[in-house]
C-alpha cells in the first residue's frame, strides 16, 4: 500500500566535540569523545525525547566514540542497549581528515564547493565521492526499514549521515547535500513507506 507505513526513524545527531566547535573534518572513529556542551546537548535531547513520548523500539548507534558516548546516555532514558551498525559511518574525508574549513581554504584553495559536490573518488585527496557516500548511508538505512517493519527506530549518528539520508528520502539530488544543516544534539525524524519516505522534522535542537 502506498500509504502503508514500514518504520519511524528518529535520527539523533551526536553530541558536540572539540572537532565540530572549530569546524574540523574527521572520519576516525576513537576519537574525539564529547565535549562538556555536546554532554548538555545529549541531556536536552533526551529530555525532549521524554516530554515529547517518543516511542522506541530498538536503538541504533554509529560506532565512533561520540556516537556511542551520545547513545549510552539514550539507553538510559528507554533502558535497553543499543546496537551498534559498524558501517555507518561519515564520509571518508582522506587527506582533509583532521582539518578546519579555515585550513583547508588555505591549503586548498576553492577545494570545499568542489569536495561537497564530487561525484567521484578523489585519488589526490584520498576522499569519498558524495554519490558512494550517500549510496553506502542508504543501504544500510534500507537495511534497518526492511528489518524492522512496524517499529519506531532512533539512530545516533553523524551530522552528514543524517544529510544522505534525507538526501535519499527525499530524493535530492547529492549537489544539494551541503545546503541541509544538521546541528550537533539534534533530532530528524523520517518515516518511511512502501514507495516513499516523508521528513517528518529536522535538526531539531531542544531548549529548555
Amino acid at each position: 500500500m502506498y500509504f502503508n507505513r514500514k518504520c519511524k526513524i528518529t535520527f539523533i545527531c551526536h553530541g558536540a566535540t572539540i572537532y565540530s566547535e572549530e569546524n574540523r573534518f574527521s572520519d576516525v572513529e576513537n576519537y574525539p569523545q564529547l565535549s562538556e556542551l555536546g554532554q548538555e546537548e545529549v541531556e536536552r535531547i533526551c529530555e525532549f525525547l521524554r516530554r515529547r513520548g517518543v516511542k522506541n523500539d530498538v536503538i541504533y548507534t554509529s560506532p565512533s566514540q561520540r556516537t556511542v558516548q551520545t547513545a549510552k546516555m539514550i539507553e538510559k532514558l528507554y533502558k535497553k542497549d543499543s546496537i551498534i551498525l559498524e558501517n555507518l559511518r561519515p564520509r571518508k574525508c582522506g587527506k582533509l581528515n583532521g582539518l578546519t574549513l579555515e585550513q583547508i581554504e588555505n591549503k586548498y584553495p576553492n577545494l570545499l564547493e568542489s569536495w561537497f559536490n564530487n561525484q567521484e573518488y578523489d585519488e589526490e585527496l584520498e576522499a569519498e565521492s558524495i554519490n558512494d557516500f550517500i549510496n553506502h548511508t542508504k543501504k544500510i538505512i534500507d537495511e534497518v526499514v526492511a528489518q524492522n517493519a512496524g517499529n519506531r527506530v532512533i539512530i545516533v549518528t553523524h551530522p552528514e549521515v543524517i544529510q544522505a539520508a534525507i538526501c535519499s528520502a527525499l530524493e535530492m539530488p547529492s549537489s544539494k547535500i551541503a545546503k541541509i544543516f544538521i546541528k550537533t544534539g539534534s533530532a530528524t525524524q523520517i518515516s518511511y513507506y512502501e514507495k516513499w519516505a516523508s521528513l517528518v522534522y529536522s535538526d531539531y535542537t531542544p531548549i529548555f
